[in-house]
């Protein structure tokens, strides 16, 4: 790749920001607010990150249990987050968001729900290896979300499209 072109991509959103600061700006997007879920934890490097979605009148069901799509609207943005901030830290402008994602009912949500994330060492270099070749890398993670009692309530599959923004 030629410096000029890197250094146009450079300019494109390469913004770092801290796990902290992070949190705190999930925790107000307002689509998660709205839908009552709230980031927990973002870990070191933006490896993992914790999410629990709170049952309350706001995304209740007619059954009392919590909204599907309130679990669903927890699990969309974090992977790509992640992948966002982890390219970020290694100087690797990219776009990155949620292609496709599907969700396994597996019981009614009647408490607060647990969603953990996770990124190995593997998943980051097998996608900068396919953004290297050909510019773009997708990758398929399974979350699954868990009840007060430890049960699975649902499980969210969602594939993770990155991508080298394109030069001007």
């Amino acid at each position: 790749m030629s410096l000029t072109k890197l250094a146009r991509r450079r300019s494109h959103r390469q913004r770092v920001l801290s796990e902290r600061f992070a949190k705190w700006l999930l925790r107000f997007y307002p689509p998660l607010l709205a839908q009552r879920v709230q980031v927990r934890e973002i870990g070191a490097g933006f490896r993992s990150c914790r999410v629990r979605v709170r049952r309350s009148l706001l995304n209740r069901n007619l059954n009392g249990t919590i909204f599907g799509g309130s679990l669903f609207c927890a699990a969309d943005p974090i992977y790509a987050f992640l992948y966002w901030q982890v390219f970020a830290r290694r100087g690797v402008p990219l776009e990155s968001w949620l292609k496709a994602a599907t969700i396994r009912y597996r019981k009614p949500a009647a408490t607060h729900v647990m969603l953990e994330f996770a990124i190995t060492d593997e998943d980051i270099e097998e996608l900068a290896a396919q953004l290297e070749l050909t510019g773009r890398a997708d990758r398929v993670h399974v979350t699954r979300a868990i009840d007060a009692h430890g049960e699975v309530c649902a499980e969210i599959e969602t594939r993770v499209h990155l991508r080298h923004p394109p030069t001007s």
